[in-house]
């Protein structure tokens, strides 16, 4: 079997029956990182949203549509952002996903650093968005790291948010950034300690994420 023909069984596979087999179909999907799946992944999320008990169906179908690079999702990604799911882990791949694609399409994530302010930038939401950009190890332009660096100033911020800006951080430079990693570096977080420590050192930690 060529890798298109396996591509299309998993294709195939997202109308299944059963949930764990559409969420297995998403989870390689999301390993291959194959943009000509996004079209099947998009109308497959849009029927998987109906039923709230396949939450984690929903959630590898997002995070398969942002490492596939289907752009064309965006905006339905970002629509859902501002429904609201009992699940809330689904939060964490709509960020994940949003912040992928529009550096994809953008080269650039500015445009979504609004959601830092916005009543619709939940906790979760930001853990994905923020995530991403540590995972993908992108180096923002000077502001756009100001801005981040200050939400994580923010007293209000909770423990995973922190994280992830200082696993983000380790290819960053500049004082307030310095700052921020030492800050966090004395935190009594374990694995936000361990996340500046790391960054300190210039290193992204290896993190396991679901």
């Amino acid at each position: 079997m060529n890798d298109n023909e396996a591509v299309q069984q998993l294709i195939e596979q997202l109308s299944n029956k059963a949930s764990a087999k559409r969420r297995s179909a998403a989870k390689k999907l999301r390993k291959l990182k194959v943009k000509e799946a996004g079209p099947a992944l998009l109308a497959a999320l849009k029927n998987e949203l109906k039923d709230k008990r396949t939450w984690e169906t929903q959630y590898q179908m997002i995070m398969a549509l942002g490492e596939s690079g289907y752009t064309e999702s965006l905006d339905f990604l970002l629509q859902l952002a501002e429904q609201e799911f009992e699940a809330t882990m689904v939060y964490v791949a709509i960020g994940d996903a949003i912040a992928r694609l529009t550096y994809f399409k953008d080269g650039s994530i500015s445009n979504i650093l609004d959601f830092l302010d916005s009543k619709n930038g939940t906790a979760l939401f930001i853990d994905g968005l923020i995530r991403a950009i540590a995972i993908l190890k992108l180096i923002p332009s000077d502001e756009d790291i100001e801005r981040i660096i200050n939400y994580g100033n923010n007293p209000e911020v909770n423990d995973n948010n922190r994280t992830w800006i200082a696993s983000a951080s380790a290819g960053w430079s500049g004082s307030n950034v310095e700052h921020f990693l030492n800050r966090c570096a004395v935190s009594d977080n374990p694995q936000t300690k361990r996340a500046a420590e790391a960054a300190l050192n210039k290193k992204y930690p290896k993190w396991d994420i679901l």
